[in-house]
């Protein structure tokens, strides 16, 4: 009867929050104890709950029961399609207040806010090196691994990461998007487009450690 009155009678004494039932106070507890008596018997994750259990499940049976309506993609849980849905709407609830960026999701904040905090967390176990997010730390890896995952359809030729990959096919496909606005030429690649800039600039950065001449660039040297 206590789901029709809205009765919680069952307080938790470390964060106020109340329940329905004794059962449902000791699963929230272990919230506090860190306790995790559901384990999956695929890959050996815990889980507080048996809820948590089954929505970990989908990763291990591939099931997507929640499907976004505008473009098809689905995902495992209904918290996945509202973070994707925020792409469509344009709606970036999580706002710094250091530099007033906003973010569609609370992990890509928090990764966010490790640049003004110069935290990094994730640590490479090769060479020692830590990073602020495991996009980066990942890349690194494949670098002492030699993985290169990412291969060309054109040319078969192989990268470490999607982004490389997507840069390297515009020689493909002679995509140039990266344009100088003063005299319209365009570039494929970001850096391209810097070095050409020096040329209006007059800037010279590279200096050589012979003689002292400085050039554009270090293919110059």
């Amino acid at each position: 009867m206590r789901i029709h009155s809205g009765e919680k009678p069952f307080t938790c004494h470390q964060c106020g929050n109340s329940f329905s039932s004794k059962p449902y106070l000791k699963i929230h507890m272990r919230i506090h104890t860190g306790e995790k008596t559901f384990k999956c018997q695929e890959c050996g994750q815990a889980f507080i709950n048996p809820s948590g259990r089954k929505v970990h499940m989908r990763i291990h049976t591939g099931e997507k029961h929640f499907t976004c309506q505008q473009c098809g993609k689905s995902f495992t849980t209904k918290c996945q399609l509202k973070i994707h849905m925020r792409i469509h709407s344009g709606e970036k609830p999580f706002t710094c207040q250091e530099c007033g960026k906003s973010l569609t999701n609370k992990f890509n904040f928090k990764t966010h806010m490790r640049i003004h905090s110069g935290e990094k967390p994730l640590t490479c176990l090769e060479c020692g090196k830590s990073f602020s997010s495991r996009p980066y730390l990942r890349s690194l890896m494949k670098t002492h691994t030699g993985e290169k995952p990412f291969t060309c359809q054109h040319c078969e030729k192989s990268f470490k990461s999607a982004i490389k990959t997507k840069t390297h096919m515009r020689i493909h496909t002679g995509e140039k998007p990266f344009a100088f606005l003063q005299c319209g030429k365009t570039f494929g690649q970001a850096c391209n487009l810097q070095g050409h800039l020096r040329t209006h600039t007059g800037e010279k950065p590279h200096p050589c450690l012979q003689c002292g001449k400085s050039f554009t660039s270090t293919s110059n040297l």
